[in-house]
């Protein structure tokens, strides 16, 4: 598992951690039941508190990414077909937001939008 700590980065270390892993998790880059480091040890490796780690790691448990066995450690947790869902929807909102700003500064209409949207699915179907 790679974790890289960007220092000049506005965002907490934890929730760089959270971020990095919850990729790694959604790309299949960590497979189902993987084990994670410690949280010890991934705080030895980034040289960063335990505490911080313990949080990052919190955040992905309450978030369904990751579960943790008693004695035994941290892993990653099957798959939630709606979780991922709605990850999606998530990103899929805020492209849109961003399609809405760059429309509104081009003076598109929504129906412009949607006329440009319908070509583009048309080539995809």
């Amino acid at each position: 598992m790679n974790i890289f700590i960007d220092n000049k980065s506005n965002a907490p270390i934890y929730e760089q951690i959270y971020a990095q892993i919850k990729n790694q998790i959604l790309s299949g880059t960590l497979k189902e039941d993987e084990a994670l480091p410690s949280i010890r040890n991934l705080a030895k490796d980034l040289r960063i508190s335990v505490i911080t780690t313990r949080r990052a790691y919190d955040e992905l448990e309450k978030d369904g990414f990751i579960y943790t066995i008693a004695a035994k450690g941290c892993f990653v947790a099957p798959k939630n077909v709606e979780l991922l869902r709605e990850e999606n929807l998530k990103k899929i909102e805020h492209y849109m937001e961003e399609i809405g700003q760059l429309a509104i500064s081009c003076n598109l209409s929504k129906k412009d939008i949607i006329d440009m949207f319908d070509y583009m699915m048309e080539d995809d179907v």
